[in-house]
């Protein structure tokens, strides 16, 4: 999609919902002896969640799985808005837009397969990682650089907040502390 039209579509973002395995994380599965189930996070995915958050946009989680360690993740990052073992997403969806008073255009989703399609074809801002299947690639209206689980969430906070204006007041405590 031409550059102006996702800048438009990322201008009006008031809310960025994540998938969580293939966005979030890398999509592997990981389980230990005991059937206890790991995820890997991307540490600046976080730092770009707290910026979109610090610069008023919310953040929520839309899963079709459940694990324990999501609940940890989203709470360490102050994601209150996190729904799990999710069958149907556009349900879910409705749902959010109407306990968050938001219309479609205000939020941008993030997907990877084809669990997601429901939601991307519903919302402002479609977006799918680099190395999402092809039918989700498709229908999106940007198509991240890095893959899921190795920065795809913090490329799309930092679109969103520049694109909004909001990157150089969200940065600048970074930038102005004393060197040394």
């Amino acid at each position: 999609m031409a550059r102006k039209i996702w800048e438009e579509k990322a201008k009006k973002v008031r809310l960025l919902l994540l998938d969580v395995d293939g966005v979030m994380t890398d999509g592997r599965l990981g389980f230990d002896g005991k059937g206890r189930e790991f995820k890997f996070f991307y540490a600046r995915d976080g730092i770009g969640i707290k910026l979109l958050q610090q610069m008023g946009v919310r953040v929520g989680i839309l899963s079709g799985r459940r694990a324990k360690v999501v609940s940890l993740r989203a709470k360490e990052l102050g994601i209150s808005l996190v729904r799990q073992k999710i069958q149907d997403k556009a349900q879910a969806l409705a749902e959010i837009l109407e306990t968050e008073n938001l219309r479609p255009e205000q939020v941008c989703y993030m997907g990877d397969d084809l669990v997601d399609l429901s939601v991307l074809r519903r919302v402002g801002l479609a977006v799918a990682v680099a190395d999402a299947v092809e039918e989700v690639k498709s229908l999106a209206h940007l198509v991240t650089r890095a893959p899921g689980g190795l920065g795809a969430v913090r490329e799309v906070c930092e679109l969103i907040l520049k694109t909004q204006g909001k990157w150089e007041k969200g940065t600048k405590k970074y930038f102005s502390l004393p060197v040394g």
